[in-house]
C-alpha cells in the first residue's frame, strides 16, 4: 500500500511539474520592421513553428512584425541589450556603432550575386564580425538575406546625372551618404516606418530598398520607376542577448541554435522567392528599368570614391575576404 501511495505521489509530482512548465513558457519576443510577407518575416515564422514543436510548447516565440515593439535602431537595441525583447534582426548596417565593419552591405557593387553573399556568410571573416558584439552584451547568431537594393523615384534613373539634385531616403550610414553624394544626390536618412509617407508627400523623391520591401510596402503607389541597379545589398544579423542566452538550460539552449539555423535556410530559399515574385508583379505596377552594362559599368564608376574612403574604416581584411569569395 505505502508502494502504492509513493508511486501515485512521484507521478503527481511529474504532472504538476509539467503543467507548470507548460503554464510558464520560456518566451521569446521577436521584433522586427518588416511584414510577415518578407523574408525575415517567413524566416521568423519558421524559426517560431520550430521552437515552439520541439520544445512541446515549453517554449513561446512571439512575432511582433512591422515595428509593432520597436524600430531596428537604437532603441530596439536597448531593449535587446536589457532583455526586454530575445530577438532582433536589424540590417547589418544599424549594428555600426558597435563595429564600423558592419557596413560592409553598403559598399557598392561588392556582392555578385546571392551565392556570393551566402559564401560570406558561412566564413571566418563573417564569424569574426559576429563575435564582436560580445562586448556589448550581444550575442550574433548569425546572417539573414534580404536581397540587393535598387532605386525608386518617378523619372526613370540609368546613370549618375539622372540622380543630380534629387533626394532620397536611406537608412543612417555615412557610406550610404557618400555614395549618394558622389551620384549628385543627397541622401534623407529615415525609419523604415516613415518611408511611404515621405515619398507621398514628396519628403523625399526616391528610395533605395530591395524588390520585396518595394512590393510589400507598396511604394508602386507613390513612385512610377524601378531602376533593377542592385548597387548594395540591404541583409540582417539575427541577434540575441547574453542574459537570455545564459538562462536557458542546454536542452533549451539547442532548440533555440537550432532553430536559427533552421530558419537560415528558410530565409535564403525565401530571399530568393519572394525577390523575383515581387520582381514579376513590379513589372504590371511600374515601369522596370534595366540597365545595359555600359550603364551599369558608369554607376560603378561614379560610386568608386566610396570606397577609397569607407574602405580604411570598414577594413581592407573585411572587403578583400569577401571579394575572394567570388
Amino acid at each position: 500500500m505505502k508502494k502504492k501511495v509513493g508511486l501515485l505521489l512521484a507521478i503527481s509530482l511529474l504532472l504538476g511539474a509539467s503543467l507548470g512548465l507548460a503554464a510558464n513558457p520560456v518566451v521569446i519576443k521577436f521584433s522586427f520592421v518588416t511584414t510577415l510577407n518578407t523574408p525575415k518575416g517567413k524566416a521568423a515564422q519558421a524559426f517560431k513553428k520550430y521552437v515552439e514543436e520541439k520544445s512541446g510548447g515549453t517554449m513561446k516565440v512571439e512575432l511582433y512584425p512591422s515595428s509593432q515593439l520597436y524600430k531596428d535602431n537604437a532603441e530596439g537595441l536597448n531593449a535587446l541589450i536589457f532583455n526586454n525583447i530575445q530577438l532582433l534582426v536589424p540590417s547589418a548596417t544599424k549594428l555600426k556603432g558597435y563595429n564600423p565593419a558592419f557596413q560592409f552591405v553598403d559598399l557598392p557593387y561588392l556582392f555578385k550575386d546571392t551565392d556570393h553573399f551566402k559564401r560570406f556568410t558561412q566564413s571566418e571573416a563573417a564569424k569574426k564580425l559576429l563575435m564582436s558584439l560580445d562586448k556589448a552584451g550581444l550575442v550574433g547568431l548569425g546572417f539573414w538575406p534580404n536581397g540587393f537594393v535598387h532605386f525608386t523615384a518617378n523619372k526613370p534613373l540609368r546613370r549618375p546625372e539622372d540622380f543630380k539634385g534629387l533626394k532620397f531616403r536611406t537608412q543612417t550610414s555615412g557610406v550610404l551618404a557618400d555614395m549618394m553624394k558622389a551620384l549628385g544626390a543627397t541622401a534623407v536618412p529615415m525609419a523604415f516606418s516613415e518611408v511611404y509617407q515621405a515619398l507621398q508627400q514628396g519628403v523625399v523623391d526616391g528610395q533605395e530598398n530591395t524588390l520585396s520591401n518595394i512590393y510589400t510596402q507598396r511604394y508602386y503607389e507613390v513612385q512610377k520607376y524601378l531602376s533593377l541597379t542592385g548597387h548594395h545589398r540591404l541583409d540582417y544579423v539575427v541577434i540575441t542577448n547574453k542574459i537570455f542566452l545564459n538562462s536557458l538550460t542546454p536542452e533549451q539552449k539547442k532548440i533555440f541554435l537550432d532553430g536559427i539555423a533552421h530558419a537560415n535556410e528558410v530565409a535564403f530559399a525565401e530571399a530568393v522567392k519572394l525577390n523575383q515574385d515581387a520582381l514579376d508583379k513590379l513589372r504590371k505596377l511600374m515601369t522596370v528599368i534595366e540597365l545595359a552594362p555600359e550603364d551599369r559599368a558608369a554607376m560603378e564608376a561614379a560610386m568608386k570614391p566610396v570606397y577609397d574612403k569607407w574602405g580604411p574604416k570598414i577594413g581592407w581584411d573585411l572587403i578583400n575576404a569577401i571579394k575572394a569569395l567570388k
